[in-house]
């Protein structure tokens, strides 16, 4: 699956037709999209400042696995960042994405041009990236701004965050190339609320007994706050590289997966 992808992955004229899809969705989204951003931002912020600031009044400092004293809003934090990144991405690659895909027809006009359907997916999913990347950005500055992280810490968990989105953007494509209709998107909805709470976001995965501790470990949320929660707040990297590791097969499996089944609905 890796060698299918990768070689298009580097190729110029396929990076070239993938970046049209994103610019298509920008020329067609600009005017109010801030609206939309907006939105997708105040989320997490709501959750830091209600859980991770007033709750943490409550709870006090944690200690971490690796030693590392912190208060309750620095452990909430990067969770809300990796939420917020996953949320970005699904939101663009699950709704609108499967929307394009079976009602608007939007791809069926596509690939009438020699734009294939890995390079739609991959041109998707860079889109999906602009949105969850502005939301990292805010994020972040707010996080330094309080006091959360440093500045350096905050410029190194950018590109983890932007990891993070790329993955559940992959993710977010093939689920909806699985997908019926619009009510197949509740059972997607729970899923991903599920993750959101329980995957190391509000209390350390220790906590949870050991079966259900191994069962967190596993999902893609819990290793994106644990690769983001180890840059912000400190740590071992080595762990961090089975963090990164998980996440970039998760991509490069998904991109193959949802440009497969693409082109088995586009050219059916």
């Amino acid at each position: 699956m890796v060698a299918l992808v990768l070689p298009r992955l580097v190729n110029p004229a396929a990076a070239r037709r993938s970046a049209s899809v994103a610019e298509r969705n920008f020329t067609a989204l600009r005017s109010a999209y801030w609206l939309v951003l907006l939105s997708g931002f105040l989320e997490p912020v709501l959750y830091l400042f209600s859980i991770g600031v007033g709750v943490g009044a409550l709870v006090g400092d944690l200690t971490l696995t690796g030693g590392q004293v912190v208060s309750y809003a620095a452990f909430v934090a990067p969770a809300m960042l990796a939420s917020s990144a996953m949320s970005g991405a699904l939101s663009e690659t699950t709704f609108n994405f499967f929307g394009k895909m079976k009602y608007m027809k939007l791809y069926d006009g596509v690939i009438a041009t020699p734009v294939q359907p890995f390079e739609i997916a991959l041109g998707e999913l860079g889109w999906a990236m602009v949105r969850g990347g502005l939301y990292s950005a805010a994020f972040l500055v707010l996080m330094v701004g309080m006091d959360l992280t440093t500045a350096g810490r905050a410029l190194a968990a950018f590109p983890a965050a932007a990891l993070v989105g790329f993955a559940f953007g992959a993710l977010g494509m093939t689920v909806s190339t699985l997908m019926r209709s619009w009510q197949d998107f509740d059972l997607m909805g729970s899923a991903q609320f599920t993750l959101f709470l329980f995957s190391g976001t509000f209390v350390p995965a220790e906590a949870y007994p050991s079966v259900l501790r191994w069962v967190v470990e596993l999902t893609p949320l819990y290793r994106s706050v644990h690769l983001i929660r180890g840059i912000c707040v400190g740590g071992s990297g080595w762990s961090w590289l089975v963090d990164v590791a998980y996440l970039v097969a998760l991509t490069v499996g998904m991109l193959a997966l949802a440009s497969r089944r693409m082109s088995r609905l586009l050219y059916k």
